[in-house]
Protein backbone atom coordinates (compact mmCIF):
# COMPACT_ATOMS: atom_id res chain seq x y z
CA UNK A 1 0.00 0.00 0.00
CA UNK A 2 3.00 2.19 1.15
CA UNK A 3 4.56 1.50 -2.47
CA UNK A 4 1.41 2.49 -4.65
CA UNK A 5 0.85 5.47 -2.42
CA UNK A 6 4.01 6.92 -3.65
CA UNK A 7 3.42 6.03 -7.40
CA UNK A 8 -0.51 7.75 -7.30
CA UNK A 9 0.79 10.84 -5.25
CA UNK A 10 4.47 11.13 -6.67
CA UNK A 11 3.18 14.24 -9.55
CA UNK A 12 4.93 17.53 -9.96
CA UNK A 13 3.54 19.94 -7.61
CA UNK A 14 4.01 23.09 -6.46
CA UNK A 15 5.60 23.87 -2.46
CA UNK A 16 3.20 26.59 -1.43
CA UNK A 17 5.66 29.37 -0.19
CA UNK A 18 2.83 31.29 -1.78
CA UNK A 19 -1.00 31.04 -2.63
CA UNK A 20 -1.33 31.66 -5.87
CA UNK A 21 2.17 30.04 -7.05
CA UNK A 22 4.56 32.45 -8.61
CA UNK A 23 3.88 30.69 -12.39
CA UNK A 24 -0.18 31.25 -11.38
CA UNK A 25 -0.03 35.42 -10.64
CA UNK A 26 -2.15 37.31 -12.75
CA UNK A 27 0.22 39.93 -14.34
CA UNK A 28 -1.76 41.67 -16.71
CA UNK A 29 -3.51 44.57 -14.67
CA UNK A 30 -0.81 45.00 -11.91
CA UNK A 31 0.79 48.25 -12.37
CA UNK A 32 3.42 49.63 -9.55
CA UNK A 33 0.77 51.66 -8.27
CA UNK A 34 -1.66 48.59 -7.71
CA UNK A 35 1.82 47.56 -5.25
CA UNK A 36 2.42 51.16 -4.11
CA UNK A 37 -1.27 51.23 -2.67
CA UNK A 38 -1.88 47.71 -1.52
CA UNK A 39 1.83 48.39 0.01
CA UNK A 40 0.49 51.41 1.89
CA UNK A 41 -3.34 49.71 3.16
CA UNK A 42 -1.04 46.90 4.71
CA UNK A 43 2.05 49.64 6.17
CA UNK A 44 -1.41 51.58 7.78
CA UNK A 45 -2.75 48.22 9.54
CA UNK A 46 0.16 46.52 10.41
CA UNK A 47 3.22 48.56 11.61
CA UNK A 48 2.29 49.98 14.78
CA UNK A 49 0.35 46.55 15.66
CA UNK A 50 3.14 44.10 14.73
CA UNK A 51 5.77 45.82 12.71
CA UNK A 52 7.19 44.79 9.38
CA UNK A 53 9.76 41.82 7.63
CA UNK A 54 12.25 42.52 6.20
CA UNK A 55 13.75 39.56 3.52
CA UNK A 56 16.87 40.62 1.80
CA UNK A 57 18.42 38.63 -1.11
CA UNK A 58 22.49 38.87 -0.90
CA UNK A 59 22.70 36.36 -3.97
CA UNK A 60 27.11 36.07 -4.69
CA UNK A 61 28.37 32.91 -4.04
CA UNK A 62 32.07 31.90 -4.89
CA UNK A 63 31.23 28.86 -6.58
CA UNK A 64 27.97 27.00 -7.88
CA UNK A 65 26.19 24.33 -5.73
CA UNK A 66 24.76 22.29 -8.47
CA UNK A 67 21.16 21.16 -6.15
CA UNK A 68 20.64 24.76 -5.85
CA UNK A 69 17.57 26.51 -7.99
CA UNK A 70 18.01 30.18 -6.34
CA UNK A 71 19.05 33.17 -7.82
CA UNK A 72 22.22 33.47 -7.65
CA UNK A 73 25.45 35.35 -8.99
CA UNK A 74 29.20 33.56 -8.97
CA UNK A 75 31.90 35.43 -8.75
CA UNK A 76 35.28 35.50 -6.72
CA UNK A 77 35.66 38.97 -6.96
CA UNK A 78 34.22 40.65 -3.89
CA UNK A 79 34.67 44.35 -5.21
CA UNK A 80 30.45 43.41 -5.97
CA UNK A 81 29.76 43.71 -2.42
CA UNK A 82 29.79 47.06 -1.95
CA UNK A 83 27.98 48.26 -5.03
CA UNK A 84 25.36 46.17 -4.12
CA UNK A 85 24.77 47.07 -0.47
CA UNK A 86 24.42 50.71 -1.60
CA UNK A 87 22.00 49.30 -4.48
CA UNK A 88 19.88 47.55 -1.21
CA UNK A 89 19.63 51.12 0.83
CA UNK A 90 18.62 52.80 -2.59
CA UNK A 91 16.00 50.68 -2.88
CA UNK A 92 14.56 50.81 0.88
CA UNK A 93 14.71 54.15 1.36
CA UNK A 94 12.60 54.36 -1.92
CA UNK A 95 10.48 52.35 0.09
CA UNK A 96 10.97 54.32 3.65
CA UNK A 97 9.80 57.70 1.15
CA UNK A 98 6.55 56.12 -0.30
CA UNK A 99 5.51 54.75 3.35
CA UNK A 100 5.79 58.22 4.86
CA UNK A 101 6.56 57.21 8.58
CA UNK A 102 9.25 55.54 10.36
CA UNK A 103 8.96 51.74 9.64
CA UNK A 104 9.03 49.08 12.83
CA UNK A 105 10.71 45.97 12.21
CA UNK A 106 9.54 43.18 13.68
CA UNK A 107 11.60 40.42 11.49
CA UNK A 108 15.27 40.60 9.23
CA UNK A 109 15.98 37.19 7.14
CA UNK A 110 19.22 37.48 5.15
CA UNK A 111 19.25 34.92 2.47
CA UNK A 112 20.76 34.29 -0.97
CA UNK A 113 23.21 32.90 -2.53
CA UNK A 114 25.66 32.91 0.04
CA UNK A 115 24.94 36.28 3.05
CA UNK A 116 28.36 35.40 4.54
CA UNK A 117 30.22 36.34 0.87
CA UNK A 118 29.93 39.47 2.38
CA UNK A 119 32.24 40.93 4.86
CA UNK A 120 31.20 41.99 8.04
CA UNK A 121 31.88 45.70 7.67
CA UNK A 122 29.34 45.31 4.76
CA UNK A 123 26.47 43.63 6.61
CA UNK A 124 27.27 45.73 9.59
CA UNK A 125 26.89 48.79 7.14
CA UNK A 126 23.55 47.27 5.66
CA UNK A 127 22.13 46.79 9.03
CA UNK A 128 22.71 50.49 10.19
CA UNK A 129 21.77 51.72 7.20
CA UNK A 130 18.85 49.83 7.46
CA UNK A 131 17.93 51.09 10.94
CA UNK A 132 18.86 54.98 9.60
CA UNK A 133 15.36 54.73 8.69
CA UNK A 134 13.42 52.28 10.36
CA UNK A 135 13.15 51.12 14.76
CA UNK A 136 13.38 47.87 16.16
CA UNK A 137 10.33 45.77 17.25
CA UNK A 138 10.31 44.84 21.08
CA UNK A 139 10.28 41.28 20.23
CA UNK A 140 12.06 41.36 16.80
CA UNK A 141 13.55 38.28 15.30
CA UNK A 142 16.74 38.71 12.89
CA UNK A 143 18.15 35.69 10.93
CA UNK A 144 20.68 34.71 8.32
CA UNK A 145 22.19 31.90 5.99
CA UNK A 146 25.82 31.03 6.55
CA UNK A 147 27.56 28.68 4.79
CA UNK A 148 29.85 26.54 6.73
CA UNK A 149 33.07 26.71 4.61
CA UNK A 150 32.79 30.89 4.87
CA UNK A 151 31.23 31.59 7.70
CA UNK A 152 33.80 33.16 10.24
CA UNK A 153 33.63 33.82 13.93
CA UNK A 154 33.84 37.22 13.15
CA UNK A 155 30.59 37.31 11.02
CA UNK A 156 29.04 35.16 14.17
CA UNK A 157 29.68 37.77 16.55
CA UNK A 158 29.27 40.68 14.47
CA UNK A 159 25.52 39.51 13.41
CA UNK A 160 24.80 38.55 17.17
CA UNK A 161 25.95 42.53 18.35
CA UNK A 162 23.51 43.60 15.01
CA UNK A 163 20.68 41.60 16.67
CA UNK A 164 20.85 38.39 15.33
CA UNK A 165 19.45 35.32 17.31
CA UNK A 166 18.73 32.89 14.46
CA UNK A 167 21.03 31.08 12.16
CA UNK A 168 20.77 28.01 9.58
CA UNK A 169 23.95 26.24 8.24
CA UNK A 170 23.32 24.40 4.93
CA UNK A 171 24.40 20.70 5.57
CA UNK A 172 23.05 19.16 2.67
CA UNK A 173 24.74 15.61 3.49
CA UNK A 174 28.04 14.43 4.71
CA UNK A 175 28.40 11.91 1.84
CA UNK A 176 32.07 13.14 0.09
CA UNK A 177 30.63 11.53 -3.21
CA UNK A 178 27.25 13.06 -2.80
CA UNK A 179 28.61 16.60 -1.77
CA UNK A 180 30.93 15.75 -4.63
CA UNK A 181 27.87 15.47 -7.29
CA UNK A 182 26.69 18.93 -5.91
CA UNK A 183 29.40 20.69 -5.88
CA UNK A 184 29.44 21.18 -1.93
CA UNK A 185 32.40 19.83 -0.42
CA UNK A 186 32.42 20.59 3.06
CA UNK A 187 33.87 18.66 6.08
CA UNK A 188 31.96 17.37 8.98
CA UNK A 189 34.18 19.92 10.90
CA UNK A 190 33.56 22.79 9.12
CA UNK A 191 29.76 22.45 10.53
CA UNK A 192 30.83 21.59 13.72
CA UNK A 193 32.90 24.68 14.09
CA UNK A 194 30.31 26.90 13.29
CA UNK A 195 27.64 25.27 15.25
CA UNK A 196 30.04 25.46 18.10
CA UNK A 197 30.94 29.13 17.64
CA UNK A 198 27.25 30.01 17.07
CA UNK A 199 26.26 28.56 20.57
CA UNK A 200 28.98 29.83 22.04
CA UNK A 201 28.47 33.48 20.90
CA UNK A 202 24.42 33.02 22.09
CA UNK A 203 22.78 32.47 19.46
CA UNK A 204 18.87 31.07 20.53
CA UNK A 205 18.54 28.75 17.95
CA UNK A 206 20.90 27.65 15.50
CA UNK A 207 19.22 25.44 12.32
CA UNK A 208 20.40 22.97 9.90
CA UNK A 209 19.35 22.19 6.53
CA UNK A 210 19.38 18.73 5.33
CA UNK A 211 18.20 17.08 1.76
CA UNK A 212 17.17 13.61 0.95
CA UNK A 213 16.29 12.52 -2.87
CA UNK A 214 20.23 13.78 -3.78
CA UNK A 215 22.21 12.38 -6.77
CA UNK A 216 23.81 9.15 -5.35
CA UNK A 217 22.66 9.20 -2.01
CA UNK A 218 22.20 5.85 -0.12
CA UNK A 219 20.18 5.64 3.14
CA UNK A 220 23.64 4.92 4.77
CA UNK A 221 24.55 8.16 3.97
CA UNK A 222 21.05 9.88 5.33
CA UNK A 223 21.83 7.56 8.75
CA UNK A 224 25.62 8.65 8.65
CA UNK A 225 24.48 12.24 8.36
CA UNK A 226 21.32 12.46 11.01
CA UNK A 227 24.04 10.89 13.12
CA UNK A 228 26.00 13.48 12.86
CA UNK A 229 23.83 15.93 13.51
CA UNK A 230 22.85 14.37 16.29
CA UNK A 231 25.78 14.63 17.72
CA UNK A 232 25.99 18.70 16.98
CA UNK A 233 22.43 18.88 18.08
CA UNK A 234 21.02 22.01 16.55
CA UNK A 235 17.71 23.55 17.46
CA UNK A 236 15.74 23.05 14.13
CA UNK A 237 16.16 21.11 11.12
CA UNK A 238 15.19 21.53 7.96
CA UNK A 239 14.78 17.86 5.96
CA UNK A 240 13.82 18.88 2.44
CA UNK A 241 13.06 16.65 -0.42
CA UNK A 242 16.02 17.54 -3.34
CA UNK A 243 13.70 20.07 -6.03
CA UNK A 244 14.98 18.50 -9.34
CA UNK A 245 14.14 21.69 -12.07
CA UNK A 246 16.85 21.58 -14.39
CA UNK A 247 14.78 23.32 -16.95
CA UNK A 248 15.00 26.20 -15.22
CA UNK A 249 17.69 28.45 -16.48
CA UNK A 250 20.74 29.06 -14.55
CA UNK A 251 20.14 27.10 -11.53
CA UNK A 252 23.17 24.76 -12.20
CA UNK A 253 21.00 21.30 -12.07
CA UNK A 254 23.32 19.67 -14.65
CA UNK A 255 26.08 18.47 -12.90
CA UNK A 256 25.24 14.90 -12.82
CA UNK A 257 22.43 12.64 -14.92
CA UNK A 258 18.88 12.04 -13.61
CA UNK A 259 19.45 8.41 -13.48
CA UNK A 260 21.57 9.42 -10.12
CA UNK A 261 18.59 10.52 -8.15
CA UNK A 262 16.73 8.22 -6.28
CA UNK A 263 13.04 8.21 -6.74
CA UNK A 264 9.83 6.79 -6.11
CA UNK A 265 10.22 4.48 -3.24
CA UNK A 266 14.00 4.60 -2.74
CA UNK A 267 13.49 8.48 -2.26
CA UNK A 268 10.43 7.97 -0.03
CA UNK A 269 12.80 5.25 2.42
CA UNK A 270 14.89 8.00 2.71
CA UNK A 271 12.66 10.46 3.96
CA UNK A 272 11.43 7.79 6.38
CA UNK A 273 14.75 6.45 7.51
CA UNK A 274 15.70 10.33 8.31
CA UNK A 275 12.22 10.92 10.18
CA UNK A 276 12.01 8.17 12.19
CA UNK A 277 15.88 8.65 13.51
CA UNK A 278 14.95 12.74 14.32
CA UNK A 279 11.81 11.40 16.33
CA UNK A 280 14.36 9.27 18.03
CA UNK A 281 16.65 12.31 19.12
CA UNK A 282 14.02 14.35 20.26
CA UNK A 283 13.10 16.02 17.23
CA UNK A 284 9.28 16.77 16.70
CA UNK A 285 7.57 17.46 12.87
CA UNK A 286 6.42 21.13 13.22
CA UNK A 287 5.54 21.47 9.52
CA UNK A 288 6.17 20.52 6.08
CA UNK A 289 9.84 19.23 5.64
CA UNK A 290 10.56 20.75 9.63
CA UNK A 291 11.58 19.44 12.59
CA UNK A 292 12.55 21.45 16.05
CA UNK A 293 13.48 20.52 19.47
CA UNK A 294 10.88 21.09 21.94
CA UNK A 295 13.08 24.08 23.02
CA UNK A 296 13.04 25.67 19.70
CA UNK A 297 10.76 28.65 19.71
CA UNK A 298 9.13 27.06 16.41
CA UNK A 299 7.96 24.14 18.34
CA UNK A 300 6.41 26.73 20.72
CA UNK A 301 4.78 28.56 17.74
CA UNK A 302 3.57 25.14 16.18
CA UNK A 303 1.82 23.86 19.55
CA UNK A 304 -0.12 27.46 20.30
CA UNK A 305 -1.01 27.43 16.33
CA UNK A 306 0.94 30.53 16.03
CA UNK A 307 3.77 29.08 13.12
CA UNK A 308 3.57 31.23 10.10
CA UNK A 309 4.72 30.36 6.62
CA UNK A 310 5.91 32.98 3.91
CA UNK A 311 8.69 33.36 1.34
CA UNK A 312 11.56 33.26 4.06
CA UNK A 313 9.98 29.92 5.38
CA UNK A 314 8.72 29.37 8.82
CA UNK A 315 8.62 31.43 11.29
CA UNK A 316 7.77 31.85 14.54
CA UNK A 317 6.05 35.34 14.42
CA UNK A 318 3.81 36.98 11.99
CA UNK A 319 3.80 40.21 10.44
CA UNK A 320 1.25 41.19 7.73
CA UNK A 321 3.71 42.71 5.12
CA UNK A 322 6.94 41.46 4.21
CA UNK A 323 8.81 43.68 1.84
CA UNK A 324 11.64 42.08 0.18
CA UNK A 325 14.95 43.58 -0.95
CA UNK A 326 17.34 43.23 -3.70
CA UNK A 327 17.48 41.05 -6.88
CA UNK A 328 14.61 38.57 -7.50
CA UNK A 329 13.17 39.46 -3.73
CA UNK A 330 9.35 38.83 -3.38
CA UNK A 331 7.22 41.25 -1.13
CA UNK A 332 3.73 40.20 -0.18
CA UNK A 333 1.40 42.72 1.65
CA UNK A 334 -1.17 40.14 2.13
CA UNK A 335 -3.32 41.38 0.04
CA UNK A 336 -0.48 41.26 -2.92
CA UNK A 337 2.24 40.00 -3.97
CA UNK A 338 5.41 41.66 -6.25
CA UNK A 339 8.97 40.81 -7.21
CA UNK A 340 11.69 42.61 -7.92
CA UNK A 341 13.94 42.07 -11.42
CA UNK A 342 15.91 38.88 -11.66
CA UNK A 343 19.10 40.40 -13.71
CA UNK A 344 21.19 42.80 -11.50
CA UNK A 345 22.21 44.90 -14.43
CA UNK A 346 18.40 45.87 -14.70
CA UNK A 347 18.09 46.13 -10.79
CA UNK A 348 20.81 48.87 -10.56
CA UNK A 349 19.93 50.40 -13.87
CA UNK A 350 16.02 51.18 -12.44
CA UNK A 351 17.35 52.08 -9.02
CA UNK A 352 19.50 55.01 -10.87
CA UNK A 353 15.77 56.00 -12.42
CA UNK A 354 14.78 56.35 -8.46
CA UNK A 355 12.02 53.63 -9.23
CA UNK A 356 11.09 50.60 -6.98
CA UNK A 357 12.85 47.18 -9.39
CA UNK A 358 9.72 45.77 -9.62
CA UNK A 359 8.62 44.02 -12.85
CA UNK A 360 5.81 41.37 -12.06
CA UNK A 361 2.88 40.59 -9.81
CA UNK A 362 -0.45 39.75 -8.23
CA UNK A 363 -3.68 41.28 -6.65
CA UNK A 364 -5.34 38.55 -4.78
CA UNK A 365 -8.98 38.32 -5.26
CA UNK A 366 -11.55 37.55 -2.30
CA UNK A 367 -11.41 34.03 -3.32
CA UNK A 368 -7.34 33.97 -3.13
CA UNK A 369 -7.55 35.14 0.36
CA UNK A 370 -9.31 32.47 1.63
CA UNK A 371 -7.62 29.25 -0.11
CA UNK A 372 -4.46 31.11 0.96
CA UNK A 373 -5.59 30.93 4.50
CA UNK A 374 -6.68 27.44 3.86
CA UNK A 375 -3.21 26.36 2.72
CA UNK A 376 -1.45 27.89 5.22
CA UNK A 377 -3.72 26.28 7.77
CA UNK A 378 -2.74 22.98 6.06
CA UNK A 379 1.00 23.97 6.51
CA UNK A 380 1.71 24.84 9.37
CA UNK A 381 -1.46 23.30 11.73
CA UNK A 382 -1.98 20.27 9.57
CA UNK A 383 -6.03 21.34 9.46
CA UNK A 384 -7.78 23.81 8.43
CA UNK A 385 -11.61 24.25 8.38
CA UNK A 386 -14.35 26.41 7.52
CA UNK A 387 -17.87 28.08 8.13
CA UNK A 388 -20.75 29.43 5.98
CA UNK A 389 -19.15 32.66 6.43
CA UNK A 390 -16.01 32.59 7.37
CA UNK A 391 -13.65 30.39 4.76
CA UNK A 392 -16.16 28.74 2.47
CA UNK A 393 -16.36 29.03 -1.03
CA UNK A 394 -18.50 27.77 -3.90
CA UNK A 395 -15.82 24.75 -4.57
CA UNK A 396 -15.54 23.19 -1.36
CA UNK A 397 -18.24 20.04 -2.37
CA UNK A 398 -15.38 19.42 -5.16
CA UNK A 399 -12.38 19.98 -2.91
CA UNK A 400 -13.89 17.38 -0.28
CA UNK A 401 -14.78 14.63 -3.34
CA UNK A 402 -11.13 14.65 -4.09
CA UNK A 403 -10.30 14.56 -0.71
CA UNK A 404 -12.29 11.57 0.04
CA UNK A 405 -10.02 9.45 -2.00
CA UNK A 406 -7.43 10.80 -0.04
CA UNK A 407 -9.42 10.08 3.53
CA UNK A 408 -10.06 6.55 1.79
CA UNK A 409 -5.97 6.06 1.45
CA UNK A 410 -5.40 7.02 5.56
CA UNK A 411 -3.87 10.48 4.53
CA UNK A 412 -6.54 12.74 5.89
CA UNK A 413 -9.75 12.53 8.07
CA UNK A 414 -13.18 14.79 7.00
CA UNK A 415 -15.18 15.51 9.93
CA UNK A 416 -18.59 18.28 8.54
CA UNK A 417 -16.36 21.59 8.18
CA UNK A 418 -12.30 20.11 9.43
CA UNK A 419 -9.99 18.88 7.21
CA UNK A 420 -7.38 17.16 9.84
CA UNK A 421 -3.87 15.57 7.99
CA UNK A 422 -3.37 12.41 9.14
CA UNK A 423 0.47 11.13 10.30
CA UNK A 424 0.34 8.67 7.51
CA UNK A 425 -0.71 12.04 5.44
CA UNK A 426 2.57 14.58 6.16
CA UNK A 427 4.72 13.44 3.62
CA UNK A 428 1.51 14.54 1.36
CA UNK A 429 0.90 17.57 2.55
CA UNK A 430 1.38 19.21 -0.93
CA UNK A 431 -1.07 17.26 -2.53
CA UNK A 432 -3.38 17.68 -0.07
CA UNK A 433 -3.16 21.58 -0.40
CA UNK A 434 -3.58 20.94 -4.32
CA UNK A 435 -6.91 19.82 -3.52
CA UNK A 436 -7.79 23.62 -2.91
CA UNK A 437 -5.94 24.78 -5.35
CA UNK A 438 -8.65 25.89 -8.00
CA UNK A 439 -5.99 28.23 -10.42
CA UNK A 440 -3.84 24.60 -10.68
CA UNK A 441 -7.22 22.87 -11.30
CA UNK A 442 -8.31 25.79 -13.72
CA UNK A 443 -5.80 25.69 -15.49
CA UNK A 444 -3.09 22.96 -15.40
CA UNK A 445 0.87 23.26 -16.34
CA UNK A 446 1.46 23.35 -20.29
CA UNK A 447 5.05 22.99 -19.67
CA UNK A 448 7.29 21.86 -16.61
CA UNK A 449 6.69 24.33 -13.90
CA UNK A 450 7.12 22.32 -10.63
CA UNK A 451 8.93 19.74 -9.04
CA UNK A 452 7.66 16.14 -7.77
CA UNK A 453 6.02 16.09 -4.51
CA UNK A 454 7.48 13.39 -3.27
Amino acid sequence: MKNSLIQKYNVPGPRYTSYPTVPYWDETDFLEKTWVESLKKSFTTSNSAEGISLYIHLPFCESLCTFCGCNKRITKNHSVEHPYIEALLKEWAIYCTILGEKPTIKEIHLGGGTPTFFSTKNLEDLINGIFSHANKAKDYEFSFEGHPNNTSHEHLQKLYDLGFRRVSFGVQDYSEKVQKAIHREQPFHNVAKVTFWAREIGYTSIGHDIIFGLPFQEIEDVIDTIEKTKSLQPDRLAFYSYAHVPWIKGNGQRGFNDEDIPKDDKKRMLYETGKKLLYENGYYEIGMDHFALKTDSLYDAFQNGKLHRNFMGYSSSKTQLMIGLGVSSISDSWFSFTQNVKNLEDYYQILEWDKLPIFRGHLLTNEDLIIRKHILNLMCQFETSWQKNEGYFDEIPEVLIQLKEMEHDGLVIINDNTIQVTEKGKPYVRNICMAFDLRLKRKAPETELFSMTI
